[in-house]
């Protein structure tokens, strides 16, 4: 936005002092020609006829006091534009860290030296600020470049069936298709779930009155074939556990959750319980599952976009695109929560959510 040149702050604080420095010694000046020149006698002899008369000691007064004026006067503006130039130095250096950003770079901070006043607490904000920028900045890179990396890998594969089907125009092109079809599904459900994370990640939708304990029935019940196929044990528990968001989100959330315990879990034999609770002012949903030890360093970056562990990789029809716990970390944060992955002990995850509780309402009561 265009705006009209101005004077500068530094002149303006100059103005400022100096004006200050000119009243004051104005306001000196006045107390002495008010309680002391009026005290002497306004006559030819003076005082007792020897000392100077109140002609005399004005017009000496009034030459002391314009020098005096004056000398205040520079004394003022060059002090004042001294002390001014000191004072906005660390807004200099804000100032020219703020163009830096904007021309790109978000590695500079400004780590202003001296004790706590308003500039450093400024300067130390504006440092949080462009670190976590940074970091934001850096993790969409990364998100961006795996996303490519995951959309052009069922296109590749695609492309590579459809050059060998047309190569050999005899082969079984029932196979052909029926592989293309997986792969485009895989296309479909990558792109969704990139779609669906952005939504969460922007935090537009409509909350109402949530339980947790019906999603997690609801989920487990759409689960249970593939559970029993692989042999794994699903168990929900709890009371309700009532929040406030997204139907949809939170139903994601809570699906993927049971279908990440499910998937990797124990080849047979696994266990999967789902228990929801109330604590106080927040309700819980905890997800725990059997299967192979989970190191600790391991567990906090699984919610990163695109992590899938080298511990936890399927190779078998249910291999993920790893973006499940990515974006239960994002429905999570977008409804004011927080998620907990911890290695259980004797093998497998434990993940716990914590959301604000929300009253139910009467009619949700009587329902």
């Amino acid at each position: 936005m265009a705006r009209r040149p101005g004077p500068s702050t530094r002149l303006k604080l100059t103005l400022s002092y100096a004006g200050v420095v000119l009243v004051t010694g104005a306001v000196l000046l006045a107390v002495v020609w008010l309680f002391l020149l009026r005290y002497v006698p306004d006559n030819s002899q003076g005082l007792l006829g020897i000392s100077p008369n109140r002609y005399l000691l004005s017009r000496v007064f009034g030459r002391a006091a314009a020098v005096t004026m004056g000398v205040l006067l520079v004394l003022g503006l060059g002090g004042g534009w001294i002390l001014a130039g000191r004072m906005l130095a660390p807004l200099t250096r804000i100032t020219a860290a703020a163009r830096t950003a904007g021309s790109g770079s978000l590695s500079h901070r400004i780590r202003l030296e001296g004790r706590q006043d308003e500039f450093r607490e400024l300067a130390d904000a504006f440092d949080g600020m462009l670190e976590r920028l940074e970091s934001h900045v850096a993790e969409q890179q990364r998100f961006a470049a795996n996303a490519s990396h995951e959309l052009r890998t069922p296109l590749a594969i695609s492309q590579a069936m459809l050059d060998v089907a047309r190569r050999d125009p005899d082969g079984d092109h029932d196979e052909v298709f029926a592989r293309l079809q997986a792969v485009n599904s895989r296309a479909i459900d990558l792109t969704e779930a990139l779609l669906l994370l952005g939504r969460s990640d922007r935090g537009n939708f409509a909350r109402e009155s949530v339980d947790l304990s019906l999603l997690a029935e609801e989920a487990a019940e759409v689960l249970l074939p593939g559970a029993e196929e692989r042999g794994t044990t699903l168990d929900v528990t709890g009371g309700a556990a009532p929040v406030a968001g997204s139907v949809e989100l939170l139903l994601r959330m809570v699906t993927n959750l049971v279908q990440n315990a499910v998937v990797h879990n124990l080849p047979e034999g696994g266990t999967v319980t789902v228990r929801t609770a109330t604590l106080g002012d927040v309700s819980e949903l905890r997800v725990e599952n059997t299967g192979p030890p989970v190191p600790p360093d391991l567990a906090p970056t699984l919610t990163e976009p695109f992590r899938r562990g080298s511990e936890r990789v399927r190779t078998d029809e249910h291999a993920g695109a790893g973006l499940g716990l990515a974006i239960v970390q994002s429905v999570v944060r977008a409804h004011g929560g927080s998620l907990d992955l911890a290695p259980r002990d004797g093998g497998g995850l434990t993940v716990t959510v914590r959301l604000p509780r929300t009253e139910r309402t009467s009619a949700d009561q009587t329902a």
